[in-house]
């Protein structure tokens, strides 16, 4: 039977590890994408918590690709499934919340789970964490072992759904324990481990209740990994002694892939304020970034190593721009009339991390992450190192630039995607739409090069104007006001560059 994580060569037996996080695992399908596309393959997997939805779709023959896909089109809101109105009669008895039936009958079933193509894999290892609430120990269940009820289990945090009884025990969500088991990989042989990590690790302690919530579970499941990266550093000095403790010859080697700042909670998800398809651009961009600068010796085996830093006060919105571009052409305008034109959509994510930072900067620069979608290619590739301008300075002084440029992969080449708006500066208040919604892209090789593969034009209409506005938001603010103030600001000096360019004589 064929799968996406197929065994990994004798010599090195890498472990793709995917701890919890929530519904915010949405990340891990763009890491896992990126690794997949690096070459990377495993012998052994392991899952905890939310992970485990991952690991379950990647053993049921999900590819990384198809993942992302499944993941975009999830209804995330079918998480929450209230439970029959007698039991909150029984309250405090209540049992949770919520129950299971949309993660069984929508969430499941959406992610491609298929229990029974899970037990059939036959060349890996891969354990799926729970936590036996009756002796408070963590149990490994073989994938070749696993249940529906199993699979519900590893995922059933107290209050939100009921814990689980199998064989007459209690069984829950392992994250207050642990949020990923490095030694049970460790044990199955592997010396190279590839840990997907994004919960959260920031001295910020937050007033909010809901999110002090969230930091028992960060303060459980980080306490737990830096006593297993002490575990791995004693295993390493036993094989540097000359023993072979779990078999292994050499150091194990852990890779641990993180955000640099927190990515958005469940919360956050629910409420709209970000979808599953900017967490996977988050991620693709976050594993790419590793990638590029990666040691052999790996991640060091400290709790340094999983810090993240505070955002600082700055704003997000995502936009989304829909056109034509045609290969082998390299004028926008030709490109996007061309009757072989292909419809291409940039889903963007712009994050401005350091809104003081960004008005005072000549550039005005961002971050961009996103997708492209071309369907009639059948593609729909994830960038990495997007840059974001936003009015700077042009070829020449009458014009400013809105930039929208990143790398993405096309059937295995990397490409840079360069899209301009151009704000030419003048008296023309009627050209304000024209041109701060039209975007000439040009596909080159890479950011440097003068070559240009393709061209064309992409197009913010009236409604996909509306939708960004409906998601622009503020970061790193602790108050409603706060928030409400570093929006206005944004606004405010958008507003200015519009005014500047287009209505002064």
């Amino acid at each position: 039977m064929t799968h996406e994580i197929p065994i990994a060569d004798s010599q090195s037996r890498k472990a793709l590890i995917l701890p919890g996080g929530g519904m915010r695992v949405a990340w891990q399908a763009g890491a896992v994408k990126a690794l997949h596309e690096h070459g990377l393959r495993y012998s052994v997997a392991d899952g905890a918590s939310g992970g485990t939805m991952n690991l379950a779709a990647l053993l049921s023959g999900i590819s990384p690709d198809e993942l992302c896909r499944r993941w975009r089109a999830l209804n995330i809101r079918r998480f929450i499934s209230l439970r029959s109105p007698v039991w909150y009669l029984r309250f405090p008895a209540i049992g949770a919340f919520g129950d299971f039936d949309g993660i069984r009958d929508t969430i499941f079933p959406g992610l491609g789970i298929d229990v029974g193509a899970i037990r059939q894999q036959r060349d890996i290892a891969a354990s799926f964490n729970l936590c036996e609430f009756d002796s408070k120990t963590v149990m490994a269940v073989a994938h070749g072992a696993v249940t529906l009820e199993h699979l519900l289990a590893a995922i059933s945090l107290p209050l939100a759904t009921p814990a689980v009884s199998i064989d007459g025990k209690t069984y829950t969500d392992a994250v207050w324990i642990q949020d990923c088991n490095l030694i049970e990989a460790v044990r199955q042989g592997a010396n190279e481990l590839w840990v997907l990590w994004c919960i959260a690790n920031t001295p910020r302690y937050s007033p909010h209740l809901v999110e002090q919530y969230v930091h028992m579970i960060e303060m459980s499941a980080l306490g737990s990994l830096h006593e297993q990266f002490a575990q791995l550093q004693a295993i390493n000095e036993d094989i540097a002694r000359g023993n072979r403790p779990f078999g292994q010859d050499a150091p194990i080697t852990v890779h641990l892939i993180r955000p640099e700042f927190p990515i958005p909670l469940d919360f956050d998800l629910v409420a709209g304020r970000t979808n599953s398809a900017e967490l996977i651009g988050f991620g693709y961009r976050d594993a790419m970034t590793y990638l590029e600068a990666m040691t052999e010796n790996g991640t060091a085996l400290s709790p340094k190593s999983t810090r993240m830093q505070i955002p600082p006060k700055g704003v997000s919105f995502r936009e989304v721009m829909s056109g034509r571009i045609t290969f082998g052409q390299t004028d926008p305008q030709t490109g996007y009339r061309d009757p072989g034109a292909v419809p291409v959509s940039l889903n963007a994510s712009i994050v401005i991390r350091d809104l003081d930072r960004f008005i005072a900067d000549p550039l005005h620069p961002g971050e961009l992450t996103g997708h492209l979608y071309a369907p009639r290619l059948g593609q729909n590739p994830v960038g990495w190192n997007g840059r974001f301008r936003l009015f700077s300075p042009g070829s020449d002084s009458s014009v400013s630039e809105m930039v929208y440029a990143t790398n993405y992969r096309q059937e295995g080449r990397a490409l840079w995607f360069d899209g301009r708006k151009f704000v030419r500066n003048g008296f023309r208040p009627w050209r304000v739409w024209t041109e701060t919604t039209t975007l000439h892209v040009k596909i080159r090789p890479d950011p440097e090069s003068d070559e240009v593969l393709a061209a064309g034009i992409l197009r913010l209409n009236i409604f996909q104007l509306l939708t960004l506005l409906s998601t622009a938001q503020s970061s790193g603010c602790q108050t409603t006001f706060e928030q409400a103030k570093y929006l206005l600001r944004f606004f405010g000096f958008f507003a200015r560059q519009i005014w500047r360019a287009y209505f002064v004589r």
